[in-house]
């Protein structure tokens, strides 16, 4: 027997499990939109938004006080807003990474979670924007960022990271947003289809744009999704790649350098991932989708983590191998102050969580356990967290000038603003989760064997 027809012999295990149909898939996902909302799904709802009015709250004094309410100083200017920000872009790279990417790939597996990831990632750009507004100071003319000339007849300083970061973000968001929508309108006619009162048929109705499942329909929207997912795939190499250059653009030591783009792109990755992974573990339990989000997919996102772990972990070593090969001695001191300095508790719970974590995806036992996938994405945020925290704070606290040198500690009003960020966070997922379906259903079952046109010929 040749490679080959070994090859086309081997039995490759289900994407979804329990032998679905068409029919099943369209009741498991549907019906969780259409069942009785639960009472803990009231009570998440209550806590996370009122974390997130906190979050409006502290925003609002902040206009009225101004940002010395917040743990700012003379050489740390960029405080936790920043960190905050790059954080939150980090994490909304991972579902346009699994739908754009993955799809142009022809991954199938991305089918069953792709859906959630892209929701993970609106949300994640939205209280991402927040940060870079609030922090200027002057919120009231926050207006001057976008391309058009303001009441001085001046346009926006094309030179300003700050106006980069509009453009990036703003563009990022868009497009992941038609991406989205674009994948849920056959799904959208499902619940119209399926709706029991009038509101329902009326709102899923006009979300579906008209659709009836015609083979034009179809092919003009396979073609739209093509199209959308090869403007998306640049897109997320270029919105970190812009967000880090906000940094290696400028003359600080620690910052200056070439390698911040691909860095900050695989650990954006790396994050969204990890934020996946806690977000599919959640919902299968919940939800009892366990059929169609399998241990396969959660295995191959660790792998994912594992890999990107390892890109990151390897920026961290040419980071100081390049302080230390400059012969520049602002530069090697800047990172042995990092390793060593008053901050090398946040640098050492970094390369912990960061490096050593995503190596246990190296065994499959652990890539097979929930518990330990669901620490361990959580961890692998923090560190991801305490990166950033790193970048920021630990270059800034030690300018050029000792003189100048201060410690930066953040306010109640620092950690009220970014624990208030995660309650609108989990309320727009929340919301997402109870009224519109969290599985791509029509992608799911294009991937069941029922849906292969050659699936009788193969059997016999």
């Amino acid at each position: 027997m040749s490679h080959t027809e070994y090859n086309k012999n081997i039995i490759e295990p289900p994407l979804i499990q329990n032998n679905p149909t068409f029919g099943s898939i369209t009741g498991d996902v549907s019906g969780l939109v259409e069942a009785r909302t639960p009472m803990p799904w009231y009570l998440l709802l209550a806590l996370s938004g009122s974390l997130a009015l906190l979050m409006f709250g502290m925003i609002g004094y902040l206009v009225y006080e101004g940002v010395g309410i917040w743990g700012l100083n003379v050489p740390v200017g960029w405080g936790w807003a920043i960190i905050n920000f790059v954080f939150w872009v980090g994490i909304g790279h991972a579902g346009t990474l699994i739908s754009a990417i993955l799809f142009l790939l022809r991954q199938k597996w991305r089918t069953s979670i792709n859906r959630f990831a892209e929701g993970m990632t609106l949300f994640a750009v939205i209280c991402a924007l927040i940060f870079p507004g609030i922090h200027v100071g002057r919120i009231w003319v926050v207006y001057w960022l976008l391309p058009y000339p303001n009441q001085m007849s001046m346009w926006p300083n094309f030179r300003s990271p700050l106006v980069w970061d509009i453009f990036a973000v703003a563009t990022y968001f868009l497009v992941s947003a038609m991406f989205w929508y674009m994948g849920l309108i056959p799904d959208m006619a499902t619940l119209r289809d399926r709706a029991k009162t009038r509101a329902k048929k009326i709102i899923y109705g006009f979300l579906a744009i008209g659709w009836r499942g015609g083979n034009r329909q179809w092919k003009h929207y396979e073609m739209a999704y093509l199209l959308l997912a090869g403007l998306s795939t640049p897109l997320v190499l270029s919105v970190h790649s812009v967000v880090s250059t906000d940094f290696a653009t400028s003359v600080l030591p620690g910052w200056h350098t070439t390698i911040f783009p691909p860095y900050f792109v695989a650990g954006a990755v790396f994050s969204g991932f990890a934020m996946v992974t806690t977000l599919a573990i959640i919902v299968r339990k919940i939800f009892k989708i366990e059929h169609i989000i399998t241990m396969n997919h959660l295995d191959k996102m660790a792998k994912i983590m594992l890999a990107t772990g390892m890109m990151v972990g390897y920026a961290y070593s040419v980071e100081f191998f390049m302080a230390w090969y400059s012969g520049n001695e602002y530069e090697i001191f800047t990172f042995v102050n990092r390793a060593l300095g008053p901050y090398a508790w946040g640098y050492w719970i970094m390369i912990s969580c960061n490096v050593f974590v995503p190596q246990l995806f190296w065994f499959k036992k652990f890539r097979k356990s929930i518990p330990v996938l669901f620490v361990a994405s959580i961890l692998i945020n923090i560190g991801m967290w305490f990166e950033r925290f790193v970048i920021v704070v630990s270059s800034l606290s030690r300018d050029f000038l000792p003189s100048s040198w201060d410690y930066y500690k953040p306010t109640i009003f620092d950690i009220g603003t970014f624990i208030g960020s995660f309650g609108l966070f989990l309320t727009l997922f929340l919301l997402f989760v109870r009224f519109l379906p969290i599985i791509a259903m029509s992608e799911v079952k294009g991937v069941l064997p029922q849906a292969d046109p050659h699936r009788h010929s193969q059997h016999k």
